[in-house]
């Protein structure tokens, strides 16, 4: 009989790794992150292909914790924008491309 991948050993916390939020296990992409290509419109097979260390198992299991999960993600999600745009600002203006 062969052995399957316990789905709930796919996601894990390090407090260490992006401020303890959810991500892939063995990674540091977060859940966040999977969810925000997501939304952008891209499918599982698309993301593993932005990212091709990962599996497609372990996109799923990324979605699947991001709809149980959707408020805390959400949250990440906001919170990771707000930090882009402070430090845009902190930059200044990017110069034009040539």
């Amino acid at each position: 009989m062969a052995t399957g991948i316990e789905i709930g050993s796919l996601i894990d916390r390090d407090p260490k790794i992006r401020g303890g939020r959810p991500k892939i296990a063995g990674t540091g992409l977060t859940i966040s992150r999977i969810a925000g290509c997501y939304k952008l419109g891209m499918s599982p097979e698309e993301i593993v292909l932005e990212y091709p260390h990962l599996t497609l198992a372990q996109v799923h299991a990324a979605l699947a914790y991001y709809r149980v999960n959707r408020d805390e993600i959400e949250a990440d999600i906001d919170e990771e924008e707000a930090a882009a745009v402070h430090w845009e600002k902190q930059l200044g203006p990017k110069p034009p491309r040539q």
